[in-house]
């Protein structure tokens, strides 16, 4: 029993280390972005050297999970994500995660298999799910600012100011996250690289569809000719409009979209609830010989599962 407890506490102390963790990472000022998508940059009189806090054990784990496929998937996630986590620090986070509710479910669950799995695939889900909501956040955000973002290239260009100019002024005049982005833009132009590239790695950076179609808008104007002021004035409108509706559609089929989501995660937490308060109980479902159990789970799962793209399917209207 003192062994137990032992690590339990254990446990919980390494979770509330982890939490404080992401949140003095999350506070941060250190930007990665540039470190992330590409060293174009180095601010003026810094040394890269010196900017490296790190061990040099973790700088040659981060370089070589970087130079994997799967490490490059992260590094942009995170860097889409705008979180302050180099590639090796998000492994080690998501380590820990899974160690720490792989042992607390194990030990609440009396020490069974299925206890530690569940443990672990809850662990292993979690920092994820937060990249991925942290995603989602950013991009409407930026989404949002586009049409002033947007509306304030217009104002510049009609006063004089280049393309390159009118974005510099973005840059310093809206808040993050599109000044962030759009300054990094103007970074890469004045290193030399090509408008139309520095765009598409911004695209890149942000997968957004109203800032897709005011690129494809600006590299078209500068193939063919034309007023930029007025074609942005233009798709400015069109974007402000995309939002309204999309928001009159998100206000009328949220109702679906919560439903479907708490119809499909309520018996999943359910189940995994009865599984730590009555063990033995729903232990017999899974003893040796006994495939009952799993039958029931799987075909519990795919249920679910169906049922929650066919809700959510429902609720998907294009705009």
């Amino acid at each position: 029993m003192d062994t137990t407890l032992f690590f339990i506490i254990a446990a919980v102390l390494l979770f509330v280390l982890l939490i404080a963790g992401i949140v003095l990472s999350s506070n941060s000022e250190r930007n990665l972005v540039e470190d992330r998508l590409g060293r174009y940059i180095e601010e003026d009189g810094q040394d890269p050297s010196a900017d490296d806090e790190t061990s040099f054990m973790t700088e040659w784990v981060n370089r070589r999970v970087e130079k994997s496929s799967r490490g490059d998937k992260v590094k942009r996630a995170l860097a889409r994500a705008d979180l302050k986590f180099k590639v090796a620090e998000y492994y080690a986070v998501v380590i820990m995660a899974v160690t720490v509710l792989s042992l607390l479910a194990g030990f609440l669950g009396g020490r069974s298999i299925i206890s530690f799995g569940i443990g672990a695939v809850v662990g292993g889900i979690i920092p994820n799910t937060y990249v991925r909501s942290q995603q989602r956040k950013r991009l409407k955000e930026f989404d949002n600012q586009l049409p002033d973002m947007i509306n304030l290239m217009v104002n510049g260009l009609r006063a004089g100011y280049s393309t390159m100019q009118a974005m510099e002024a973005v840059s310093k005049e809206l808040p993050a996250p599109i000044s962030d982005e759009f300054r990094r833009v103007v970074q890469e132009m004045q290193l030399g690289v090509p408008m139309g590239r520095a765009l598409d790695n911004l695209l890149r950076r942000i997968p957004s569809e109203d800032l897709d179609f005011m690129i494809t808008a600006i590299n078209v104007q500068r193939e063919v000719g034309g007023n930029l002021a007025e074609i942005l004035d233009t798709i400015s409108f069109t974007i402000r409009e995309r939002i309204r509706i999309k928001g009159e559609i998100q206000v009328l089929t949220s109702q679906v979209r919560q439903s479907a989501k708490i119809l499909s995660l309520v018996p999943v937490f359910l189940s995994v609830y009865l599984w730590f308060a009555n063990n033995k109980y729903m232990r017999n479902l899974f003893l040796r010989g006994n495939t009952c159990g799993f039958g029931v789970l799987g075909a519990g799962l795919v249920l679910i599962i169906l049922g929650y793209i066919v809700m959510m399917k429902i609720a998907d209207i294009e705009v």
